[in-house]
């Protein structure tokens, strides 16, 4: 599996989400523009000493990732999504994309992957769950479904 982070703004939710990858040994792709530098101190901090050992990519746009991963499922996350990220069999090679912390994932990318849009189900009063947290729970379905079978 691989994540990718649709222009992200915030670097501590980056660095988390970095840290994460390197526990879960996924790739991480970063689609322009950044809200940050790369090298910034609030990533470092937040990936702590990890940042090293992440397989880190920073690309234009999706069509980069596409073709780079062309046999590969794309699942995109979103609030605006209606089926759950538990009601589907995840894939090794699935691409997890999420949109950025302001304004998610742009209303165009979401329609022209209506039938891969996956949202996290919340009951209570927010908006949306902070990027991080939404990536570990994905991911982490994913995995745990993944190696389940494998084993």
């Amino acid at each position: 599996m691989k994540v990718v982070l649709f222009r992200p703004e915030i670097p501590q939710n980056t660095g988390n989400i970095g840290r994460l990858c390197v526990a879960a040994d996924v790739s991480l792709y970063l689609v322009k523009p950044l809200g940050f530098f790369i090298d910034s101190k609030e990533i470092k901090r937040s990936g702590l000493d990890y940042w090293k050992d992440l397989d880190v990519k920073v690309v234009e746009n999706l069509e980069e990732i596409k073709k780079e991963n062309p046999k590969s499922r794309f699942l995109f996350l979103s609030t605006h999504g209606k089926k759950s990220y538990t009601n589907i069999k995840y894939k090794e090679d699935d691409i997890l994309v999420f949109g950025s912390e302001g304004s998610g994932l742009p209303a165009k990318i979401r329609e022209d992957h209506k039938k891969n849009l996956l949202t996290i189900p919340m009951w209570g009063p927010v908006r949306s769950l902070n990027l991080a947290t939404a990536v570990g729970i994905v991911l982490y379905e994913g995995l745990r479904q993944i190696k389940t079978h494998r084993s």
